[in-house]
């Protein structure tokens, strides 16, 4: 059963982030109707709980981009409900046109995915992949 639940939680981040990987950030049909979120390392350490406070928190951020979407690199099963997703974001600043992610480098941000029953009941966004590694207590 374990090893099944692995696979039907990695196929669901999978498709999260396939839409994530072209910019399309506007389905939630994952998130549990109560997911908790946090942006961990961000400006202002956003956290919050439910669809829409996570819709405002992220409609907020993706408006200070243009063609903001990221890049998975690696899909790491933590556990029986974790999935840990080392991506590189790209896009370019509305305000400052910095391109962000454009160089050769790899992954620098990483995602944490808890899931439970096909649904994602927490999402840690961390810019820096080295943070998620620490505080999972996993080597790069």
């Amino acid at each position: 059963m374990a090893q099944e639940t692995q696979s039907e939680n990695l196929e669901l981040v999978r498709s999260i982030l396939s839409r994530w990987e072209r910019g399309d950030f506007g389905s939630v049909a994952w998130a549990h109707a109560e997911i908790e979120y946090a942006i961990v390392d961000g400006p202002g350490a956003p956290t919050g709980t439910g669809v829409p406070a996570m819709r405002r928190t992220w409609r907020e951020f993706l408006s200070a981009w243009e063609d903001y979407r990221v890049e998975a690199h690696e899909y790491r099963v933590l556990d029986d409900e974790r999935v840990l997703v080392a991506l590189r974001a790209l896009g370019r600043g509305k305000a400052s046109g910095i391109e962000i992610g454009s160089t050769a480098a790899g992954p620098r941000s990483a995602n944490v995915f808890q899931l439970r029953r096909g649904k994602v009941m927490r999402l840690a966004t961390y810019f820096d992949r080295d943070r998620a590694l620490a505080d999972l207590g996993l080597d790069a």
